[in-house]
C-alpha cells in the first residue's frame, strides 16, 4: 500500500534527460523494489544507506550481482541471479544516478592488459583475502572475500571503484586496472601442475582432505592386514560343544583325585 502511494506521489526525476516513459517505469522500480530502505527520494533510513552521491558504478555492481534488492532489511548482500534485466538495470542506474551527488562513473575496461603487472597488484592487494588462486576465502567478523570466478570484467573494476562489502577502494590508474583484470581472467584458465587443485582453496582444503583420505586408507589397511592375518590359524580340533563336555569331565576328574588324595 505505502509503496503504491508513493508511485503516484513521488516525483520523477531526470524527465527531461531520460525519456517520460523510460523514467516512470524506473521510478516505479525503485519505490517497489528500493525505497522502503533507501528512502523515497535516496536520502536514506533506518535499513538503508543514502543512495546519493554513490555514483552510477556503485548501483550498477549491486544490481548485476544480485546483490540488490535484498529480500528483507538486515539481510546480508550476497551474489546471486540479478532479478532485473538489463533495460531495467540501465534505467534504475540512470534514476538513482538523479538524486544528485558525485560518484565513480561505471568504468571502462581495455583489452590486453599486461598479466605480470597484474599478478604484481594481485598479490600485494587481493590475494590475501581472495586467495592465491582467486576461489575466496573468509576474512572475519562475518564478512567473506567472495570468489572471483562469476565477476565480469566491468564488476571487477567497479568493485576496485566502489569498495562493496569489506573491501577497501583502491585508486588504480587505467593500466593497472586494466593489468588486474588480465590477470584475474588468466586465473580462471590457469592449469594446476601440482595436482588436481581441489577448488582453489588452498593448503587448508588440502591439509583437510589428506587427512581424511590418509586416515581412511589407514584404517582399511588395518582391517585388511587384521583379516589376513587370522585367515592361517589352526582351527579348533573339537566342536564348541565337545570342548564344553571335555572341560566339565577334566574339572570333574580334578576333583576325584584331589579326594582320594
Amino acid at each position: 500500500m505505502l509503496a503504491s502511494l508513493a508511485v503516484r506521489a513521488a516525483p520523477v526525476a531526470g524527465a527531461e534527460a531520460s525519456g517520460g516513459t523510460v523514467t516512470e517505469d524506473a521510478a516505479s522500480l525503485y519505490l517497489q523494489n528500493c525505497a522502503s530502505c533507501h528512502g523515497v527520494n535516496g536520502e536514506g533510513g533506518v535499513a538503508g544507506p543514502s543512495l546519493k552521491g554513490v555514483g552510477a558504478a556503485s548501483v550498477d555492481f549491486y544490481l548485476r550481482t544480485g546483490r540488490m534488492p535484498l529480500g528483507a532489511p538486515g539481510q546480508r548482500p550476497q551474489r546471486q541471479d540479478p532479478i532485473f534485466d538489463d533495460e531495467q538495470i540501465r534505467a534504475l542506474v540512470d534514476y538513482v544516478v538523479g538524486f544528485g551527488g558525485d560518484g565513480p562513473e561505471i568504468p571502462q575496461v581495455r583489452a590486453g592488459g599486461d598479466v605480470r603487472r597484474g599478478w604484481e597488484l594481485y598479490v600485494a592487494n587481493c590475494a590475501a583475502c581472495h586467495a592465491a588462486t582467486g576461489a575466496g576465502n573468509a576474512v572475519g567478523g562475518g564478512n567473506v572475500a567472495v570468489g572471483l570466478g562469476q565477476a565480469t570484467d566491468v564488476e571487477i573494476a567497479e568493485a576496485t571503484l566502489i569498495g562493496p562489502g569489506a573491501m577497501p577502494r583502491f585508486a588504480l590508474s587505467q593500466e593497472d586496472r586494466d593489468a588486474l583484470i588480465a590477470y584475474v581472467n588468466y586465473l580462471r584458465t590457469a592449469e594446476s601442475p601440482g595436482g588436481a587443485p581441489i577448488g582453489g582453496f588452498g593448503p587448508v582444503a588440502e591439509g583437510f582432505v589428506s587427512v581424511v583420505i590418509g586416515l581412511t586408507a589407514l584404517v582399511l589397511v588395518a582391517l585388511f592386514v587384521g583379516r589376513r592375518s587370522h585367515e592361517g590359524e589352526p582351527g579348533s580340533p573339537l566342536p564348541a560343544d565337545a570342548l564344553t563336555e571335555a572341560a566339565v569331565d577334566e574339572a570333574a576328574a580334578t576333583r576325584a583325585g584331589e579326594g582320594r588324595a
